[in-house]
């Protein structure tokens, strides 16, 4: 199992010393972030000049960064890519996360809680590139349009835009299924039940469910088990994660089932509240998070953010946590932050993805900018899980099986344990480790991997 790491002794004693009451910085309703003045003007010799400067105050790694001559670059996307941390410290791995999008994307997703897209997610990184294996619908987001076309989980893929799934796979290339713009089109043939048939998607902007499958459920013993799948942590999941624990509350729910398999992450704040939820009292005067800046920063910006007391809380000594591959950020810092508070996490599936780092976004000139800004550790100032981390059980999934089903082979397992049987013959397929690092990068359309210092 791989185990987060405890900082050194020097960073925990000025972790101490420093204020960590502060404030964290806001986007604008425009996507301006207060992070740093923006440019005067907008010329590309502008942008170049203010990121140089933000990355170079800003950046986690900036002493470690290259610091190119912006000149040879001719647009403003290639030199922010020039400026990211390449790997030279064996402490820290090449900085895969740090990325730019529009404002627009930025804004839609963490403040409307909405996507531009298909809505459909395939499972091309469990496969890792072989093409021989097939290629499942993993996900369907309830309101997009490949659910009002009825596409389901488990479907097989056969054709992506005429291009066969075996090849796409061999490629690990699905950018077919991202939308640059809302109308245009995807053509898939799917497969059910031994019959094909011919889809067509138009890609839409739609709100996001980030909560589903709040239940009450039974295991063979007679436990009664708390489950709820969470999938993204934007402020749009705290009504829902009320309702759902409110629910467990109520019924005197033994274990908890967190289902974070395909959780990319989001706001710290959001997965904060999610662990005060398990945690209850088991929490009080602990923090969930600290968020440690770089040695520019550090005094203004380090952040606890502390677990809080809800009505609703449970105040479990344990949770069950459904993890994979995709199991990023914010929502392995929801194990992290419970471990830290001394509950037991078991986790069920396959190694997390591995990223103890987060953003502060900035934004100039109609673009956000998502740099690593700070490292999270937790109360026991354990971090840098850049390896993931591992599962108490380790289980595959079985993509033409329902999530939430109890015979869905991730949660038959937290139900095995709870009742327990122990951890099933352990049946994941991980990834060599040749292609970890290039399918840890291929993030797929409709996942971010984002932990937002918020």
């Amino acid at each position: 199992m791989s185990l987060s790491t405890r900082l050194p002794r020097g960073v925990r004693k000025l972790q101490r010393l420093l204020a960590l009451a502060a404030v964290p910085v806001l986007l604008a309703a425009c996507g301006g972030g207060g992070t740093a003045e923006t440019p005067l003007a907008c010329t590309v010799a502008e942008q170049k000049q203010w990121l140089g400067d933000y990355m170079n105050e800003w950046y986690f790694w900036y002493r470690l960064a290259p610091r190119p001559d912006p000149a040879p670059y001719t647009d403003v996307d290639s030199y922010f890519n020039a400026l990211l941390y390449t790997g030279t410290d064996a402490n820290f791995p090449a900085d895969r996360w740090s990325r730019r999008e529009t404002d627009e994307s930025f804004n839609r997703f963490f403040g409307d809680g909405a996507t531009l897209g298909y809505g459909v997610s395939v499972a091309g990184l469990e496969v890792a590139g072989d093409g021989t294996l097939p290629l499942y619908v993993r996900h369907v987001e309830p309101a997009s349009p490949a659910a009002a076309q009825g596409v389901q989980r488990g479907d097989q893929v056969i054709s992506i835009n005429g291009q066969l799934a075996s090849v796409l796979v061999a490629a690990n290339d699905f950018t077919a299924l991202s939308a640059a713009n809302a109308g245009d089109t995807l053509a898939l043939v799917l497969r059910r039940n031994g019959s094909d048939r011919n889809v067509s998607l138009t890609a839409a902007v739609f709100l996001l469910t980030p909560v589903t499958n709040g239940a009450v459920l039974q295991s063979a013993g007679g436990r009664k088990l708390g489950y709820v799948v969470v999938k993204d942590m934007i402020s749009q999941a705290l009504a829902p994660l009320e309702t759902a624990f409110s629910q467990f509350k109520a019924a005197g729910v033994s274990d908890v089932v967190l289902d974070l398999r395909y959780n990319g992450g989001g706001l710290v704040s959001t997965g904060a509240t999610l662990a005060s939820y398990i945690a209850g009292l088991r929490g009080s005067g602990l923090s969930f998070a600290t968020l440690l800046y770089n040695d520019k920063r550090a005094a203004i910006n380090n952040q606890s953010f502390m677990f809080s007391s809800l009505a609703s809380s449970l105040g479990m000594p344990r949770a069950f946590v459904l993890m994979g591959r995709r199991t990023c950020s914010a929502s392995e810092q929801v194990i992290n932050g419970l471990r830290g508070a001394g509950i037991e996490v078991i986790a069920i599936g396959e190694t997390t993805c591995g990223k103890p780092v987060g953003f502060l976004p900035a934004s100039a000139c109609g673009y956000t900018y998502s740099a690593v800004n700070f490292e999270s550790v937790n109360q026991r100032n354990e971090g840098r899980y850049f390896d993931g981390f591992g599962a108490t059980c380790p289980v595959a999934e079985d993509f033409t099986l329902p999530i939430g089903s109890m015979v869905e082979p991730l949660l038959a397992a937290a139900a095995r344990y709870a009742d327990g049987g122990g951890c099933p013959a352990a049946s994941t397929r991980e990834l060599p480790q040749s292609l970890r690092g290039a399918a840890r990068r291929a993030v797929e359309p409709g996942e971010r991997q984002g932990m937002l210092g918020r």
